[in-house]
């Protein structure tokens, strides 16, 4: 076995803690290097994660210097099961010895009914026995797109409501929903006024100053009146789409109650309920999709990521009466990817059959409880959240002014520290939020109790350290 086998393999038993650190350090490397010089300058990730990896299995990838990581960012949630999982090589390996085709448009396969009777089955009964499938482009922002298409020609509405917050993709039409306005501010005009912003149930720092159930309340009322009043100045939209849990806006859940009345409110009104769940589907909060948490039943569902099993795939579900749009409304040539569609099979029935629901729950109840004990002593540590394994921390300035409901700033600086002394120590992180703010947690979900563990070690440890180089 070489060493390059060996490093990632024995993982699980070099997990316990070593009283000596050992501390990487990041030269950049001639791959690093010809990155930097030949890709574009829109390169996002190598910049903060400044890694040429090599090899990944399960929770932990190497880089070209032999160095391992635990991977808490996941493929931003792609892997479901980790790196190389054995159910997802033998998929794909299965689509290839078998001479599957690879390329089908939208034609149909033994292996893509498998995957539609497979997802169907995953769908609460509700909106399985009324739903209708539409395969996309290779991405969640594809399939946004033909999220709006499907509303927009069967209501005959224009307008979309999103929220503050919210991501979405990077296609034009997704990013007119996008709360954030640092990639949108160069395009200028995308849709115009096709899309209203409403403000989030951001219980640390609500929107209304309230926080708590006042606040659920008071955002409840805003919205409902903003659908009902002659004089509100809002076209009737089409949908309101919606994420359940925001993912790069901060790792912020929704209040169930809101989710509820936001389902209430949509329908009484014949507005279409978008959740997206690219990020947070698949077990990845604790349920299979995140909106059963509040027990309702969406219009449209969007989903990716994790669907295709680590292959690019998305798809668009919704309620059959919405589907009035003609042949060929919203195509695209990589919609008919065979070996995803294999693999995110695989990944589904992996995920039912072993109980990661409950198994990313507890994970995800173990860790919070790790962060809500290191908050005893880092005061920085201003709001723990989440569901499951989707789990962020807000950083904030305690000896900064407070805002409305009494909490300090947050604090985006120390927040790219704690990230960079994390992967010095062998963790990776992803940041999101407001100004950069909050660390974010999207371990695989096979992660185990003593990996959590480690994680929040590792993270107790560069906490220390980034606090104390202030």
């Amino acid at each position: 076995m070489s060493v390059a086998t060996s490093l990632i393999e024995d993982q699980p038993a070099r997990i316990a803690p070593t009283p000596a650190e050992t501390l990487y350090q990041f030269n950049e490397s001639p791959l690093l290097a010809r990155q930097s010089q030949q890709e574009s300058n829109a390169r996002s990730y190598p910049r903060r994660i400044p890694l040429a990896l090599k090899r990944a299995k399960g929770i932990f990838v190497e880089d070209v210097e032999g160095r391992c990581f635990i991977d808490c960012l996941a493929g931003a949630g792609t892997l479901a099961l980790g790196h190389n999982h054995p159910v997802v090589i033998e998929a794909i390996q299965q689509v290839l010895s078998d001479e599957l085709p690879l390329h089908t448009l939208d034609l149909t396969t033994p292996v893509k009914d498998r995957f539609v009777q497979d997802l169907f089955g995953l769908l609460p009964p509700a909106l399985a026995a009324e739903a209708k499938i539409q395969f996309c482009g290779p991405t969640g922002t594809d399939a946004v797109e033909a999220a709006l298409k499907l509303v927009r020609t069967a209501t005959e509405r224009s307008t979309v409501l999103s929220f503050q917050g919210g991501y979405h993709g990077m296609s034009q039409g997704a990013l007119s929903l996008m709360g954030s306005l640092g990639p949108k501010k160069p395009l200028g005009a995308l849709l115009g006024n096709g899309v209203q912003f409403m403000p989030y149930p951001y219980d640390y720092r609500c929107p209304f100053g309230l926080g708590g159930a006042q606040g659920v309340q008071v955002n409840l009322n805003y919205l409902e009146n903003l659908l009902n009043d002659p004089e509100a100045g809002v076209q009737l939209p089409a949908a309101v789409i919606v994420e359940v849990v925001q993912g790069e806006g901060g790792v912020i859940p929704a209040d169930l109650d809101w989710l509820r009345g936001l389902r209430r409110i949509t329908e009484q009104a014949g507005v279409a309920l978008i959740v997206d769940e690219i990020q947070s589907g698949f077990a990845r909060t604790g349920k299979m999709f995140a909106f059963e948490h509040a027990g309702i039943i969406p219009d449209v569902v969007v989903m990716s990521k994790a669907i295709g099993g680590s292959l690019p795939l998305a798809v668009v579900v919704y309620r059959d009466w919405l589907d009035t749009w003609l042949p060929g409304a919203h195509a695209g040539t990589f919609r008919g990817n065979q070996m995803a569609m294999a693999a995110g099979s695989a990944v589904m029935r992996y995920l039912t059959e072993h109980k990661v629901c409950e198994h990313a729950a507890t994970m995800g109840e173990r860790l919070s409880e790790h962060l809500h004990i290191l908050q005893r002593d880092f005061p920085q540590l201003g709001d723990i959240r989440g569901r499951g394994l989707m789990l962020g921390v807000e950083l904030v300035d305690p000896a900064g002014a407070p805002d409305a409901q009494g909490h300090p700033p947050v604090f985006g600086r120390l927040a790219s520290l704690v990230q960079r002394e994390c992967l010095k120590r062998g963790l990776i992180l992803e940041l999101g939020g407001r100004h950069g703010g909050v660390v974010r947690f999207l371990p695989p979900l096979v992660i185990t109790a003593a990996e959590i563990d480690r994680v929040a070690d590792i993270f107790g440890r560069a906490m220390a350290a980034a606090v104390a180089s202030l």
